[in-house]
């Protein structure tokens, strides 16, 4: 069911600033903001009353927060690529947008202290910065990847820094870092800091990527896959993906509602785009 705590507001734009290739956007959003939780997801409505752009845009939560004062806040990271998020990073402060939060599942945090690897792709990275601040909270050690074909679709790097206990970057084109992807540096890593979790956020083919080499070191991995949702609450079925439950039946699964954030090790990457035989129903 869609995530119980969910509300439909109409929210201020707080503050709109270019970041690299990306726009940090900020609004105010009330009591809300208690509410998220790393992984948690937005669905906000674009276009303006007359446009004919119908479909909500989700975008992975950057951050919530309560101001000094007792505002709540939620940040996010866009990348302005399509007609909606291109409308979106056009508003200005002051200008008001509809918005349905949170979404969606959250990263599953640990009772006790643990080595977590953080793993982000480009803007996709952007919920593991407050994931990393809630692991630390935990007492977890924290390591984190930032990964883009070049250096300035790396977000927030030196943030990114202050958050973790070390971080790696990779540039596709070795504009920054080091020259590849990140799944090139994890078995090392892994392997140098006993991790024990990954936490990724990404591409799907990262994502399968990561998968492959954390079942080879048998290490858990938590994962917010990065499908297209059309409606954002379970309804439209156009997100699916076959994921195999603790049952051992394959089923196709709602990203938006049984995800975003799912066991990287259950989902079937490879028949993605098809039911696959053993899918129960078919």
């Amino acid at each position: 069911m869609i995530n119980s705590k969910a509300v439909q507001l109409s929210a201020e734009v707080v503050s709109n600033k270019k970041v690299g290739a990306y726009n940090h956007m900020v609004f105010e959003v009330g009591d809300m903001a208690a509410s998220c939780r790393p992984g948690n997801f937005v669905a906000i409505s674009v276009g303006g009353a007359s446009s004919s752009l119908i479909l909500r845009r989700a975008f992975a939560i950057y951050r919530a927060s309560l101001r000094s004062d007792g505002v709540g806040l939620l940040e996010l990271v866009i990348a302005p690529q399509g007609s909606g998020s291109k409308w979106l990073v056009a508003q200005e402060p002051g200008d008001r947008v509809d918005l349905i939060a949170p979404l969606g599942t959250s990263f599953g945090i640990p009772k006790e202290p643990i080595n977590a690897l953080l793993v982000g792709g480009g803007y996709g990275s952007a919920p593991l910065f407050s994931l990393a601040e809630t692991l630390k909270a935990r007492g977890c050690r924290v390591d984190m990847v930032l990964g883009a074909s070049t250096a300035g679709k790396i977000y927030a790097p030196l943030e990114g820094k202050r958050s973790v206990n070390s971080l790696t970057i990779t540039t596709d084109d070795g504009s920054a870092g080091i020259a590849g992807r990140v799944s090139d540096v994890l078995p090392d890593l892994i392997k140098e800091h006993s991790v024990d979790v990954i936490y990724s956020c990404g591409p799907m083919a990262m994502l399968e990527a990561i998968t492959v080499i954390s079942q080879k070191a048998d290490v858990l991995h938590q994962c917010s896959v990065e499908e297209s949702m059309a409606c954002g609450i379970g309804v439209c079925m156009t997100c699916v993906l076959p994921v195999e439950g603790d049952d051992g039946i394959i089923r196709m699964t709602r990203s938006c509602v049984e995800g975003p954030v799912m066991d990287g090790n259950r989902v079937l990457w490879s028949r993605s785009r098809e039911i696959p035989d053993g899918v129960w129903g078919k």
